[in-house]
Order: structure tokens, then sequence, then C-alpha cells
């Protein structure tokens, strides 16, 4: 069972996240319809979701590298851009339907749907971003293997890890014994 974490600032860089070391290692993390019914629940897009299909997953990975793509382009600018595709993909995605929204008597709510409205949120989400100031705070982790994107809302925008967990400990813990190995040396 994957353990999916939510360090990125935004639900789509999170969402964007579910692949792992994109240049080496790829690790998917969304492999079966229980996988994404976790991610959406982890990420408290939907309360009660009707269960995935083996379709929701492959919609949610073509939705996910979708979003991936037009960060990525809008992060580098003019280097690199976004297929015609991944941009239809993106606003196709964002016209659909969102979750329902329901309040009770007692101030509670509930949100329920479906896959497909749950990935709506994530289109919308990621087509938000790129067309808003936080944009220009986006970054990818400092761990060289590590593609995770994220929104640096740190003092200084001095933030380098997607997160210390995940990356900061481990490059860090590796740094130490990189220079304890050249002390010794000396």
């Amino acid at each position: 069972m994957n353990e999916f974490v939510y360090v990125s600032g935004r639900h789509c860089l999170d969402f964007a996240g579910t692949i792992l070391w994109r240049r080496t290692l790829r690790t998917e993390l969304l492999e079966n319809p229980d996988d994404l019914r976790r991610w959406v629940a982890g990420a408290n897009l939907c309360d009660e979701m009707e269960p995935p299909s083996a379709d929701s997953v492959r919609d949610a990975r073509h939705l996910r590298e979708a979003i991936y793509s037009a960060v990525g382009a809008a992060l580098t600018g003019s280097t690199h851009r976004a297929t015609e595709a991944e941009v239809g993909l993106l606003n196709t995605a964002a016209a659909g339907p969102l979750p329902t929204l329901t309040l009770t008597r007692e101030g509670d709510t509930t949100s329920t749907g479906t896959p497909g409205n749950a990935l709506s949120l994530l289109a919308r989400d990621a087509i938000d971003l790129i067309g808003s100031p936080a944009m220009a705070k986006v970054k990818e982790c400092s761990n060289p293997d590590c593609t995770r994107l994220f929104v640096d809302l740190s003092r200084g925008f001095s933030r380098r890890w997607c997160g210390m967990a995940e990356c900061g400990n481990r490059i860090k813990a590796a740094d130490y014994r990189r220079r304890k190995k050249l002390q010794s040396i000396d």
C-alpha cells in the first residue's frame, strides 16, 4: 500500500507527485482504484466518493501528466510548452461538475461525488495556479532525483525540498556522511 504525502502547497501539485522519481526510477503511486480513492480522501477533496474504476485510474493518470506538463511549462517559460492535447484535457476536466456540497442545520458540511468530480477540482486548481501570482513561487525539489513541484511560501523564498521527511533529511544525511568521510581522509 502506497503512502501519499501532501506537502506541495496545492492539491494539483500533490497530485502530480503521485508518480515519483520521473527521471530515474519512475514509481507509480496510483496503481489501482483503491489508490485513487485513498489519495482523494487524504487530500480531503471529497468526503464520500463513488468507488473509482480502472477507467477512473487511467483518466486520473492522464490528467496528472497534463497537470505536471502544464505547470512545468509555466515554470520554465519558453523552453517548454504543454501540448494542445494536454491543455485540452485540462480544460475539459475543469469544465466538469464539482463534488456536491451539503450543509446541515448544525453547520456541518459534506462533499459527495464521483472520481470525475475530484479530477475536475484538480484541473481547476492547476489552471488557477498557472494563472495566479502563486505560479512565481513554484519550485522543483532540490533533490536531483526528485521531480516533485511545490509552492514555496517560506520566508525569503528559501525552501529547497518538497518535504523534509521525503527529501530534505535524506539529502542532509548524505551530505553529512560525505563531509565526515572527507574529514577522515584528511
